[in-house]
């Protein structure tokens, strides 16, 4: 991929990505108070840690993709993300802060390959779309949680018994 076809894709990715990222947001703020150590099964992560590894990696994909380097870091919750509302104010700033850090990647850097733990390597844009579904895999666990924990499920794509469209 040339670099300047690789800054459109990811600018197609990001588009997308912006669209998705408000929902992550509703579902995040869905995490009923009450019941944020509940887990399915106990091979399961509770709620709260499920959300923050939903928040947590989306601003550590960008870290990762403006940075170059794939790398295991562990990122502990903020102290006072003490709800799952506080937790979706704490994603809502850090996207905004890390969404300009990608815009601002030139084409170059975009097309640049990135091994991703030896099992990818692809130009830097394309972690975007790996990025996307990762996110839309753990935000669909973690809407099924909801109403089994006394919660409600946001509409996500369309409405929801909860949440209806038009409502």
């Amino acid at each position: 991929m040339t670099p300047e076809f690789t800054k459109a894709v990811a600018g197609v990715f990001l588009q997308g990505l912006q669209a998705e990222f408000p929902v992550t947001s509703k579902v995040l703020a869905a995490v009923p108070d009450q019941n944020q150590d509940y887990r399915p099964d106990a091979k399961s992560k509770t709620a709260m840690e499920l959300a923050w590894h939903l928040a947590s990696v989306d601003i550590w994909f960008i870290d990762c993709i403006v940075g170059h380097s794939f790398h295991l870091a562990q990122r502990e919750m903020p102290a006072d993300a003490k709800t799952g509302a506080d937790l979706a104010a704490w994603y809502d700033k850090e996207i905004a802060a890390a969404v300009p850090r990608i815009e601002a990647m030139t084409p170059e850097q975009l097309a640049t390959p990135l091994d991703f733990y030896g099992m990818y390597n692809m130009p830097a844009a394309m972690y975007l779309q790996f990025m996307n579904n990762h996110m839309i895999h753990h935000r669909g666990q973690l809407s099924t949680y909801l109403r089994a924990m006394g919660g409600k499920c946001p509409s996500i794509y369309g409405g929801s018994a909860d949440e209806p469209m038009g409502a």
